[in-house]
């Protein structure tokens, strides 16, 4: 009973730190589909050094990007990609800029970079008024189910039950069903050997009025 009941625990453990850390284990790969530059920033320079990069990494350099008003397509196996990976539930400062000789680089845009952002194919279109048209892709990114506008709750509100705790209370009331089946089942057991006991004793006693009914008692 008890390594049953340790087994079921174990089990219970497991499923509350899979509940928990989930986004801890997933990354996914974003690669750059297409851009189309609306505009350059830099006077000086024939072509512009337009790279991609997220907040606390590395940057990307885009070298095949070298006019404006020009749709580049990839393929995704180029040397450079992938541009980013993406975790879960979490989101990067991201944005495309353009190397300036003179200032600080320039700024096409910045925003909040999230895998929800993706659709169910693994796309994600970003259009920036009068600086760039960009297509990315993320096979393995998920999006978000989408969230009625006009059902929000007020703060303070109930909200309903998140699901990492149902998680919890399900695999709570699995592993009490789970004891409780054992318990029953050795209190059967335990009460089937007490029946057996008392009938192989009855049947003695009745073998002993038997002797006694025919007078097989002990001769002296």
């Amino acid at each position: 009973m008890r390594s049953t009941v340790s087994e079921a625990s174990r089990l219970w453990w497991v499923v509350i730190i899979f509940a928990f850390f989930p986004a801890r284990s997933f990354s996914a790969e974003v690669m750059l589909g297409s851009i189309e530059i609306f505009t350059t920033h830099e006077w000086f320079k024939s072509k512009p050094a337009v790279y991609f990069r997220c907040k606390g990494e590395n940057q990307t350099d885009l070298p095949d990007v070298k006019a404006a008003n020009v749709i580049y397509i990839f393929k995704g196996q180029e040397s450079w990609q992938p541009l980013t990976n993406l975790p879960g539930e979490k989101c990067k400062r991201c944005g495309f800029y353009e190397k300036d000789t003179v200032q600080s680089d320039d700024v096409f845009a910045e925003w909040e970079f999230c895998s929800s952002d993706f659709t169910s194919n693994g796309r994600y279109t970003r259009v920036e008024h009068k600086e760039f048209n960009a297509t990315f892709l993320c096979p393995d990114c998920v999006p978000l189910p989408s969230e009625p506008k006009t059902n929000h709750a007020a703060p303070g509100k109930h909200r309903g039950m998140p699901v990492v705790l149902i998680i919890i209370i399900s695999a709570a009331v699995s592993t009490v069903f789970i004891a409780g089946l054992v318990v029953a089942y050795k209190y059967w057991k335990k009460k089937r050997r007490e029946h057996e006991q008392a009938r192989f004793l009855k049947l003695f006693e009745d073998d002993d009025d038997i002797e006694d009914e025919l007078g097989l008692g002990t001769v002296i």
